[in-house]
């Protein structure tokens, strides 16, 4: 009897853990409104798709306070020199 109420306990227990390891991971990339890509670290641009962030890349003062990108007058995002926001 124990053997089955082991193997019980051990699918019960993988199966809680698939559940909360996809949904986190699917939490990381969707806050509800729209799928956000990912996410985006103060003074750094790698790999960042503005369109997946348009709450901080549709505010250019939000993007250079909180974030240090700035907006060039060819319409290129760059991040801001000497960026110290941590």
């Amino acid at each position: 009897m124990s053997g089955k109420r082991g193997k019980k306990a051990v699918v019960a227990l993988a199966i809680a853990f698939g559940v909360l390891a996809s949904s986190s991971t699917a939490f990381a990339y969707f806050d509800g409104r729209y799928h956000r890509g990912g996410f985006v670290k103060p003074c750094s641009l790698d790999g960042v798709n503005p369109v997946y962030h348009p709450d901080i890349f549709g505010n250019p003062a939000l993007a250079r306070a909180y974030y240090g990108f700035v907006l060039g007058r060819d319409h290129v995002w760059r991040v801001e020199p000497n960026c110290h926001i941590y």
